[in-house]
């Protein structure tokens, strides 16, 4: 047993069968330094999820550079590594040429060098040896590794036979193309059933005469946001909610994961004090949660991109009210109302004109408790869907890594 195949062995999943033999990357693959003369190639990218796809499929938020000369060229059969982010597996093989950053690392087979492309898209892909590659690679923090050439181009790496490793590709696209067949018709299930969801919330609030909600509003503690600069956190102060502590629908944001800010700073802003019941809406940017606030958080505060809805509770039903600001009828208003802004945010101003339903108070506690009771059921079922989806993705990945270290004989099924 050589070292190479001692120190990777250590880290391989399962057992590598006798009749494999150990390589090195550098024997079966040569760094590829070809670059582009004027970058008129196709942009390629590199992705942990899809691995090496064309750009211009992709939704991708980074701008591009405006001039791709000097980018790497990759031809199909490359093994492509983003060095940055090897350790969250962003890598592959290409499928088709084009050009990548200068600073991704591009590796060609050798020639008459026993590698079969789409079997090592599956090993380098394969959870195992990108926990090896993290492993190896260099930097102080784990969002800055790097997996450099040399090092990479020194790891151990399994060579079964050419046959076999043909057999085994063909035999993990067959089974993965099955999973994830299934997973899509998952996927396709969760987005019938979020739109179920908003249906049922649409028609249960259809049908009722309308009022803008600042009439609903205590005129005692009229509608407003918070403070505008909440300072350093201080241990012992107030807590106050901002849009990012609103995870729910109307849940309320918990104490302790609350942030603080100096009781002076809060006893300036007492227009904006909390009670027990009040609803909590986000406006600004990440516009259109809601939480109600628990009584454990009377006292504390706002943020500026939040407002305080202080009911009154003769008139409206605190939960009917949720649902309503939440509802498809309320989304469309806020995007009519915000068409054609250069930045899209809710002000103040719209969400106090916003249309809320007003039946009797009465039904407005039958259609909440109706809504609470439809969309539980209807959560259980998306949350079925998606934990089958995780599961498929466990079994998928573990299934690579069983077949690419030789635990699957697929000599038997070929």
């Amino acid at each position: 047993m050589t070292l190479a195949q001692l120190t990777f062995n250590q880290s391989w999943a399962g057992r590598v069968p006798p009749r494999w033999r150990w390589s090195r990357n550098k024997e079966l693959l040569t760094e590829s330094l070809a670059l582009s003369a004027d970058g008129n190639e196709e942009l390629l990218s590199v992705s942990h999820l899809t691995g090496i796809t064309p750009r211009s499929e992709k939704t991708v938020t980074m701008t591009a550079a405006e001039n791709l000369e000097g980018y790497r060229i990759v031809e199909p059969g490359d093994l492509v590594i983003n060095t940055m982010w090897a350790w969250m597996g962003a890598l592959g093989i290409a499928k088709q040429a084009g050009i990548v950053s200068p600073a991704y690392g591009v590796y060609s087979p050798r020639a008459a060098a026993p590698f079969e492309p789409r079997f090592y898209d599956y090993v380098y892909r394969s959870e195992p040896y990108v926990m090896e590659m993290t492993r190896l690679s260099r930097g102080i923090w784990s969002s800055r590794l790097r997996l450099y050439p040399d090092v990479f181009l020194g790891m151990a790496v399994p060579a079964p036979p050419l046959k076999e490793q043909r057999a085994i590709a063909g035999y993990l696209d067959r089974e993965t193309t099955r999973i994830d067949t299934l997973i899509e018709e998952q996927q396709r299930l969760i987005e019938m059933l979020r739109e179920r969801r908003r249906a049922t919330i649409a028609e249960a609030l259809d049908g009722h005469e309308m009022t803008r909600l600042r009439r609903l509003v205590d005129r005692e503690r009229p509608m407003t946001y918070g403070i505008l600069q909440c300072g350093p956190l201080v241990d012992g102060g107030v807590v106050y909610v901002g849009p990012s502590d609103i995870v729910g629908e109307g849940r309320s944001p918990m104490r302790t994961a609350l942030r603080t800010t100096a009781p002076e700073i809060a006893a300036a802003y007492q227009r904006s004090v909390l009670a027990g019941g009040d609803v909590v809406v986000s406006i600004g940017p990440a516009y259109g949660k809601v939480a109600v606030v628990s009584d454990d958080l009377a006292g504390g505060n706002l943020t500026q991109d939040t407002v305080r809805v202080a009911l009154r509770p003769e008139l409206v039903d605190t939960r009917f009210v949720v649902w309503a600001l939440l509802s498809r009828q309320t989304a469309d208003y806020w995007d009519y109302e915000i068409m054609g802004a250069t930045f899209r945010r809710l002000n103040l101003g719209t969400l106090a004109r916003t249309p809320i339903p007003l039946p009797s108070l009465d039904g407005q506690r039958r259609i909440a408790a109706y809504l609470d009771e439809q969309t539980a059921k209807i959560d259980l079922l998306i949350a079925e869907a998606e934990r089958f989806i995780d599961l498929s993705l466990e079994r998928r990945s573990a299934l690579i890594a069983a077949a690419v270290t030789g635990q699957v004989d697929v000599r038997e099924l070929v």
